[in-house]
């Protein structure tokens, strides 16, 4: 498929008004062709009229038709073959065999969802059936079911070039629900975005389905996404990215007439504890599985281990060692864009003026390689200084030094809300791991038990979100099935006649759904 540089509203393949934007290969610093265009208002008001007049037809297609759409988008983007898996390595400096890998998952969590949408099962439908006769008061007919918010602003993030852009799993978990889907492209990646998003077109004419139910959209600046999230017929945003961006979303957001949801994963830097039964019998081990998920993908991602905590002693400085060890073997690794890249060094310039440098990888050998950096800290100097809990999006990470257990937990209660609070323990440390349980259940959405947060599975029981600033909204998840539950609302029918109501809630349950009828659920 050529590359043409162009924008996409319904089935219109558009070139922009504005700025243009190219890629940049991280790895030789060169940009890429073709340029993009960036859109203007007339454009996005295109796309949100598009949208809009997709929605009501598009929200009551038949979960059949629904979860086949899922399908063929999957199918498509597996068809692209070879030029979306060199695209997206020119595009962001990863090695190929992730961008493999990350496809395998986009198109997985797309097939997921079609089974989800199969099920019904985030319908919860709920039927409780009039009872004349009740007193002292009748009650009447009631039944409810959950429909789609209406279309959704998606913006693409930076370090997942497929599984959290344009066909990721916000797009996924939107388009199962229902809500028609405006991407904003991520500017690192245009190339790739074009060519999965012209795979969802592709699907959405094979299926039959209303042209407005996917666009993509380019810009170099603020103004496309601002437009878009401050157009009335968006109903919802999801977005991953940094906290500034996500924040000034949510502003934009809530000062609308109608203020709307805005889905936002900012930022994590996913305390790992250390507990001292475990590190005394295993430190060593602990220090390279630690130094490996550290540096995996060069330190960029969300769920990174940016935090050690565990109490002072021979045992932990053993770890520190060995962990220096390791890194010190780890080479520079490209990072995903120049300013990335530049953000990194930011960061480990603000680290090193407030703890202390204990380790160091390998020199950089070309343009934009990120050195993995180990700083240990005192909790003292943690519990006092905000500048420690900053992430740095990178293989930087940070270990705190406490005096007892009890300072483990006043620096727990210390940190902000975070994405992963991983737990390294043996059976002596189970008490203490208990006390502490509390604490980091109110900090995190996914607690792990002697693992690496590194690594998100796609599936029914996930939760990946958390307190802010992990997140804008701590009560949803952006991956796993429950993700659909952020683009739907609950609508109550009372006292409607069969032939008005819609199928999920009809009397004779043609869709054989699993309801809560009077109170018990079906079998």
């Amino acid at each position: 498929m050529t590359l043409t540089g162009n924008m996409l509203i319904g089935q219109q393949s558009l070139c922009g008004t504005r700025e243009a934007i190219r890629a940049i290969d991280p790895a030789t610093d060169m940009p890429l062709e073709p340029a993009y265009a960036g859109g203007d208002s007339q454009q996005v008001e295109q796309a949100c009229a598009l949208a809009w007049s997709a929605a009501d037809v598009y929200r009551e297609s038949s979960l059949a038709a629904r979860a086949t759409f899922l399908e063929t988008i999957a199918d498509n983007v597996e068809a692209l073959g070879d030029a979306l898996i060199d695209r997206a390595v020119a595009e962001t400096g990863l090695p190929r065999a992730r961008i493999l890998g990350e496809r395998g998952r986009t198109c997985g969590q797309l097939r997921t969802f079609a089974r989800t949408v199969r099920l019904g099962e985030w319908l919860d439908v709920r039927v409780d059936p009039a009872q004349p006769e009740r007193q002292p008061l009748p009650r009447a007919d009631l039944r409810q079911r959950h429909i789609p918010l209406g279309p959704v602003a998606v913006f693409g993030a930076s370090n997942f070039p497929l599984a959290f852009s344009v066909a990721g799993g916000d797009t996924a978990s939107a388009l199962a629900a229902g809500c028609p889907v405006i991407v904003k492209a991520h500017p690192a990646h245009p190339g790739t975005s074009e060519l999965v998003g012209r795979a969802i077109a592709q699907a959405v004419q094979h299926c039959g389905l209303p042209h407005g139910v996917f666009s993509l959209l380019y810009d170099a600046g603020h103004e496309v996404g601002t437009a878009l999230v401050t157009d009335p017929r968006i109903k919802a945003v999801g977005f991953t990215g940094s906290r500034s961006g996500g924040i000034a979303l949510c502003r934009a957001a809530q000062a609308r007439p109608e203020p709307i949801p805005v889905y936002a994963e900012m930022s994590s830097i996913n305390p790992v504890y250390l507990f001292p039964a475990a590190l005394q019998a295993r430190g060593a081990a602990l220090a390279e599985a630690f130094v490996a998920s550290l540096t995996q993908g060069a330190g960029q991602f969300c769920t990174n281990p940016g935090l050690v905590i565990a109490v002072q002693g021979a045992a932990l400085e053993r770890f520190i060692h060995s962990a220096s060890d390791a890194l010190q073997r780890c080479p520079a690794r490209t990072m995903l864009t120049p300013g990335i890249f530049h953000a990194y060094e930011r960061g480990l310039a603000s680290l090193t003026q407030h703890a202390r440098s204990a380790a160091q990888g390998l020199a950089a050998s070309g343009p934009n390689q990120g050195q993995a950096q180990l700083f240990v800290t005192q909790a003292e100097a943690f519990l006092s200084n905000p500048h420690l809990q900053a992430e740095v999006f990178g293989a930087a990470s940070l270990v705190v030094e406490c005096r007892d257990a009890e300072q483990v937990r006043q620096v727990s209660e210390r940190l902000e809300g975070q994405l992963t609070a991983t737990l390294h323990l043996d059976e002596p440390d189970l008490p203490q791991a208990q006390a502490l349980l509390p604490v980091l259940e109110r900090k995190a959405g996914r607690l792990l038990v002697n693992g690496w947060p590194t690594g998100v599975e796609v599936c029914d029981a996930m939760v990946h979100g958390g307190p802010f600033p992990a997140t804008s909204d701590a009560r949803s998840t952006s991956v796993g099935t429950a993700a659909i539950l952020r683009f739907l609302r609950p609508v109550c029918y009372q006292d409607f006649p069969d032939a008005l109501l819609p199928a999920a809630l009809q009397q004779g349950n043609p869709l054989r759904l699993r309801r809560l009828l009077d109170g018990q659920r079906e079998a």
